[in-house]
This record gives C-alpha cells, structure tokens and sequence, in this order.
C-alpha cells in the first residue's frame, strides 16, 4: 500500500462553483497509484466540496442561488466578524460538507458520466482555497 499527499491551490472568482476535476485527476496520474482511495478535503470553513454535474452550467447557478435561499445574508446572525456573508458563508459550507471520499481505478477518479468535482466559494469576493488530497492505494 502506497501513498501520496497534496494541497491543491485554487483562485475562486467568488460565490459559485469551480470545477477541479482535471486538477485532481492530473495529480492522481502523476502519483503512480492505480488503484485506490481518494480523500479530498477543503481546508476553510466558508467554502465546500460537491460533486454534482458538470455538463450544464444552469445546475450551478440553481445550487448557488438555492445555498442563498437555505442561509440568506442577514442582520440575524450573532456571527458577523468579516460582514454580513460570513455567517451564510459557514452555514452553507455546513450544509454541503467539505470532505470527499472518491475511489480511483486504473489512475482515474471513478466518477460517473457527468460528474465534477467541484470548489464551492461561499464568500462574496474571491479568495485563494487550499484543497488537500490523499491518495491511499497500489
């Protein structure tokens, strides 16, 4: 049993998806392991992890405006020490979570047809994420 750490860094434009999909797999190719898991953590606690489609950009703009429906900026919230996205911003990364566990066959991610692995910023301006991977396997 092999096995193999990273931290990916990616630029966020600000609230919404980026996909880091390819990022992923070109880093699981560059590894050697063929077989294995994949364990995909978000280091922050205002942005997430999803995967989700990524063949229709309207798939992103619907999770992104339905997130702002669920945890809505609001003077409600005790939490506002870098304003008044930064509670909504922990709130939905709650609820989308910030780990993924991926299993990897033949050097590839196992994904299905239209999958994506993606970055999901909950902060109203961008920001540099750290994205740490861990690749356990043969």
């Amino acid at each position: 049993m092999r096995q193999r750490q990273t931290i990916l860094g990616v630029e966020t434009p600000g609230p919404g998806l980026t996909e880091i999909t390819h990022e992923i797999a070109d880093w699981i190719a560059d590894t050697g392991i063929s077989d294995g898991l994949l364990t995909v953590l978000c280091r922050h606690t205002s942005a997430s992890l999803t995967i989700n489609e990524n063949a229709a950009p309207a798939v992103r703009r619907d999770i992104v405006r339905w997130l702002d429906r669920i945890a809505p900026e609001s003077a409600a919230y005790e939490h506002d020490d870098e304003g008044p996205d930064d509670m909504p911003a922990h709130l939905k990364a709650a609820l989308t979570g910030v780990n993924l566990s991926i299993p990897v066959l033949g050097g590839k991610p196992l994904l299905g047809t239209w999958q994506g692995v993606f970055l999901v910023e909950h902060r109203a301006r961008p920001h540099r994420r750290e994205i740490a991977l861990h690749l356990l396997g043969e």
